[in-house]
């Protein structure tokens, strides 16, 4: 008989120690003064101890290779530290020992084994773990019946989910939650709406879910709105959850207003306004926010730090980028995403030297970390390096996907490397059976185009197995005025007329390579198309960083400080070349 955990407490001052330390060194230090003190041979001792140590699932295994004869506790607590951690899937492998030594299994040990088989989408465990479940009587017992009812959510059989539902004797709101959640999950939310309404009890996780289906599933935030509105109890995840259905449809402007109306604000409240922002065309105002956070002492997550950098990148705000770096890494608030968040920043501000020493200072490394370095290079002009990246990632054995070979052929259109960019391009489909998307075909018509080769790209025009959208036939144009190939290009305008385009650029293109051939009624007849069909060309756009600060430049904005002496500049410089003459709509 083991004494009680009070009485052992009071005996062992360590024990209580123990039960107050919230990082690995804390318990290193209490685990050693337990080795001196020979109180690791205590079952209740090494068990509170093993309990402790879950924190780290490494050192939680230690712990509990440490202990002679593990009883269903331990191995319970062991699968549980494998369920919080990022490889759930281990659980099951422990579980799978514990059965193969005879270890009685309890009803604690299988909502954990469960929740591990949802998480790491391991179906066929989970109905193998199900069965077990019904031999052993454990079947009438709640906690377990909505483990599996989530599990089933989870793996996205909804069918045997809502029949292990519809079974259920008793039910409680964790059930319908769950049941409510995986319809949520898989985006059915007809069937999600019927379960809401029979609920007889509701929490706000209930309304939030529905909020959040409604908003980011479907993208139907009238409906969300209407919901939040109804809704008795309004707690941070259910404004969370309409500020990120707003962000998802790109309505910034009600996202904005709700954030500004809300009571109480937390850190992720602030990154989904800043990544809405970042993500939406918007980067001032994204940086702006970010500003803002840190001023209230609120510690970005990692959400909000990519969603700085993000906007930095589009700004090309090299010292404020520099600056978020030193921030996150004084405040660890980095990884993957974020280190990959850094290297693309740094690309899009032209600061190469920076952006390797990131990428080559990633402990860890996917597919899009080697993406965006390799975009990156292209971007810059460095084709042969993206290419040679492209090769290195290749010998290292990385899987590739279509990002990554979208990469290294937009690399090779912008140098001109026409022969890589062929290869490339057909080892895409023959080696790594990487069926070619609309965007691919339309880097290879780009890169046909810029060398020349524009019966060639047409013909890959005309074989995409997709429909060609306006950015290939516009390329193309564009291709056809620097060539100065009026046959084709007359041939691509009926055709563009024919399609009924209403991309301010490709009339901009027509009417650039019309006044290039001097063809004024031609440049005329474009102008009133446009008119007509109430096309308007977007204003161009700029910024500039000063001393810290990041201005925008539009295009015709009179409203600017210095506005004369900008337009002095570009007028002289205007006057240093001057181009062929073309109107600018």
């Amino acid at each position: 008989m083991f004494p009680t955990p009070s009485k052992l407490v009071v005996r062992n001052p360590l024990l209580l120690l123990l039960q107050k330390s919230t990082t690995v060194s804390q318990i290193l230090q209490v685990h050693g003064q337990m080795v001196v003190k020979d109180l690791t041979s205590d079952s209740f001792a090494i068990n509170q101890l093993l309990l402790a140590s879950t924190i780290s699932v490494v050192y939680a295994e230690l712990v509990f290779s440490q202990i002679h004869e593990p009883a269903t506790f331990s191995w319970n607590t062991l699968i549980r530290a494998h369920v919080k951690s990022s490889n759930p899937r281990k659980a099951v492998v422990v579980y799978n020992q514990m059965r193969r030594r005879d270890i009685l299994t309890d009803n604690y040990t299988y909502p954990f084994v469960i929740k591990a088989c949802g998480s790491s989408s391991g179906l066929q465990e989970g109905m193998t773990i199900h069965g077990e479940v019904l031999k052993r009587g454990f079947e009438l017992d709640l906690i377990i019946r909505n483990c599996l009812v989530n599990m089933y959510c989870k793996c996205q059989q909804l069918d045997l989910a809502m029949k292990l539902f519809d079974e259920m004797l008793v039910r409680d709101l964790v059930s319908w939650n769950s049941m409510l959640g995986g319809c949520i999950g898989v985006a059915e939310m007809g069937e999600a709406r019927k379960l809401f309404d029979l609920m007889l009890e509701r929490d706000v996780f209930s309304w939030a879910m529905m909020i959040d289906g409604y908003g980011k599933k479907t993208g139907d935030v009238k409906q969300a709105r209407h919901l939040f509105d109804a809704a008795p109890v309004r707690d941070l995840i259910c404004w969370n959850s309409m500020i990120a259905g707003y962000r998802t449809v790109g309505d910034m402007a009600s996202a904005s207003k709700l954030f500004e109306e809300m009571p109480v604000r937390n850190v992720i409240s602030w990154s989904i306004i800043i990544d809405g922002y970042a993500n939406h065309g918007k980067p001032l105002q994204a940086l702006s926010l970010f500003r803002q956070m840190l001023q209230q002492g609120i510690k970005p997550d990692k959400i909000a730090a990519v969603g700085a950098l993000m906007a930095c990148a589009q700004l090309g705000a090299l010292d404020q980028g520099k600056w978020v770096h030193l921030y996150v890494q004084r405040k660890e608030v980095s990884d993957i995403v974020v280190q990959t968040a850094l290297v693309d920043m740094y690309m899009k501000c032209g600061s190469l030297d920076q952006a390797w020493k990131v990428f080559d200072g990633m402990l860890e490394k996917n597919v899009i970390s080697w993406t965006v370095m390799i975009g990156g290079l292209g971007i810059n002009g460095l084709g042969e390096d993206a290419v040679g990246l492209f090769l290195r990632m290749e010998r290292e054995g990385y899987l590739m996907d279509d990002l990554i070979f979208l990469g290294v052929l937009s690399a090779c259109s912008h140098a001109g490397l026409v022969n890589e960019g062929l290869r490339v391009f057909d080892k895409m489909r023959n080696v790594y059976g990487v069926e070619p998307k609309l965007e691919h075909c339309g880097c290879v018509v780009d890169l046909l185009g810029r060398a020349g080769r524009l019966d060639e790209a047409l013909n890959l025009i005309k074989a995409m197995p997709v429909k060609s959208t306006t950015a290939s036939w516009g390329s193309l144009l564009a291709a056809c005025r620097i060539h100065r190939r009026m046959d084709l290009a007359g041939l691509l305008v009926e055709h563009l007329l024919e399609l009924e385009v209403e991309d301010s650029g490709v009339y901009v293109q027509l009417s650039n390579i019309y006044a290039q051939e001097e063809m004024w009624e031609e440049v005329l007849k474009v102008r009133n198309a446009m008119i007509e069909k109430g096309i308007k060309k977007e204003a161009g756009r700029s910024a500039v960083e000063l001393d810290g600060n990041v201005y925008e430049v539009v295009n015709g904005d009179k409203s600017l400080v210095h506005v004369d002496d900008i337009y002095s500049v570009i007028w002289s410089l205007s006057m240093m070349h001057v181009p062929t003459i073309a109107l600018d709509l």
